[in-house]
């Protein structure tokens, strides 16, 4: 397999990077830590490659910033889509070295978009996101502890529960000074929470994880949630167009949005209510609900214009 001499592809784990380079077929293996980063990545400086890395979210970001800061082009690709290529290629095995030789044919081979600069503001946004998910995520199996633990119990689950909900709130808290600390975060919020739906917890969660937003087209963006539909047509089998894949969290911030919509939003109550009346199911007149909030938070922010009714 002819890989173009300018790529180069790298295996992301947690202590290593197995990295490929087209440039002489050769591999080698660099450790995960600041100093190896930056030692490898001064020596790219200049040279016009293109890095394809795997997407591995924590594990990637010390490759990200350096990469960035030296103006190294880079593109990172879903390991599940970087898998799948390796199969249509015929290889089936599995190793760190194929991976990262398999991402540098996966750049050669197939147009890549380019990653933008990380903002560091939104990866610490990101971080305290996720953060209260997990809490939030924790606070529920309590309470569902609560529901049906036995009898002794009962008062060491409110404890936990009181500690999750003081953390929760301190947490919610550091996502409020974030954002009105940063003048961009700042007027971004604003234009989402314009949106009917789109509370605090929604807006800062597409500020987080959806950083295209006003960059792509309003068919990639609802693709790119996870909230456009495909069709599954084969022969004699017409089946239902279902989503597929994209960013859950994201989806769940828009399903909820999208309840508060169709309740306060005549715009909205009345697509979903026309959905429902034409026969569609609740929960699929919902999703279209989703996927009409994600492509008016496209618009909003290309358009830098708040919404309106």
């Amino acid at each position: 397999m002819k890989i173009h001499p300018d790529v180069i592809g790298i295996d992301v784990s947690k202590m290593v990077l197995d990295v490929y380079e087209g440039r002489g077929g050769t591999w080698r293996q660099i450790g995960n830590d600041d100093k190896a980063i930056e030692a490898f990545v001064d020596g790219l400086a200049g040279l016009g490659v293109l890095v394809v890395l795997e997407a591995t979210g924590l594990y990637d970001r010390k490759l990200r910033r350096a990469l960035s800061a030296a103006g190294v082009r880079f593109t990172r690709v879903n390991p599940e889509r970087a898998r799948s290529f390796a199969r249509a290629t015929g290889l089936l095995a599995k190793t760190d070295k194929v991976d990262a030789r398999m991402l540098a044919a996966f750049g050669t081979r197939l147009d890549c978009r380019l990653e933008p600069a990380p903002d560091p503001d939104r990866e610490a946004l990101n971080e305290a996101n996720r953060r209260r998910d997990q809490l939030v995520a924790m606070r529920q199996q309590e309470k569902n502890r609560l529901a049906d633990g036995s009898e002794g119990w009962q008062e060491s689950i409110r404890r936990m529960i009181e500690a999750f909900d003081r953390e929760i709130a301190t947490c919610e808290a550091t996502i409020r000074d974030l954002v009105r600390s940063r003048a961009e975060l700042r007027r971004l919020e604003a234009l989402l929470r314009s949106i009917p739906g789109i509370g605090p917890v929604a807006a800062t969660t597409l500020l987080a994880l959806m950083p295209e937003l006003g960059r792509l087209s309003p068919k990639q963006i609802a693709a790119l949630a996870g909230l456009a539909p495909f069709a599954r047509d084969s022969g004699r089998f017409r089946g239902q167009r279902s989503i597929l894949g994209g960013r859950k969290r994201v989806r769940d911030a828009l399903y909820m949005g999208a309840l508060a919509a169709i309740r306060h939003c005549p715009r909205f109550k009345t697509f979903f209510q026309t959905l429902r009346d034409a026969g569609k199911p609740f929960k699929l007149a919902l999703v279209a609900v989703c996927r009409k909030l994600i492509v008016t938070a496209n618009a909003v922010i290309r358009d830098q214009m708040p919404f309106r009714a």
